[in-house]
């Protein structure tokens, strides 16, 4: 038995869930959530929990049990309490500016960076630090690597864009001549 997926999913009030034929809906107060339904897996919702179960034990279906699991507690955590990753800009004369939709950074190059963020995800911008916040995981996720990767941090300065918990190694510079 896998022991992420045989955890209940204890389900808030206010959020609802609807097992369909190929997804599960989760519909909150943030927002609502398709999950699609894995392989030789079963859902089922009974007094405000979710449980997770699998038809075999096939190392595939073991390991659809797992991620089916996981999937659905991530959805019921952002449609209730939403999702948020904080980048940090570092370096002389790079600057931060935009609003809930659009960002405009200047990191170096000859000209200014936008970055424009898809529906569901809102930038926040406060000096230097970018916050990314949603109620789908996997998209705020995918919009703080985007904007990391606009100017990686550097190992001998530490300049770029790095997640504010992202612990930097340093490397030494040239040895002077003796």
């Amino acid at each position: 038995m896998s022991r992420i997926g045989k955890q209940p999913i204890a389900v808030p009030t206010g959020v609802t869930i609807t097992v369909g034929d190929k997804d599960i809906t989760v519909a909150g107060p943030k927002g609502s959530l398709i999950v699609p339904l894995q392989q030789n897996v079963k859902v089922s919702v009974d007094d405000n929990q979710i449980v997770v179960t699998r038809d075999n034990d096939e190392p595939k279906s073991r390991a659809w049990h797992g991620l089916q699991r996981a999937l659905l507690n991530n959805a019921v955590e952002g449609v209730t309490k939403g999702f948020e990753k904080k980048l940090e800009i570092n370096g002389v004369g790079f600057r931060l500016s935009g609003g809930p939709r659009e960002i405009e950074m200047a990191l170096g190059f000859s000209h200014p960076v936008k970055y424009q963020a898809p529906d569901g995800v809102e930038l926040k911008t406060d000096k230097m630090t970018i916050t990314v916040s949603g109620i789908d995981k996997q998209q705020v996720g995918q919009v703080a690597a985007e904007i990391r990767a606009l100017k990686k941090p550097e190992p001998y300065k530490g300049k770029g864009i790095k997640y504010v918990d992202e612990v930097i190694i340093r490397k030494a510079g040239k040895a002077g001549k003796k």
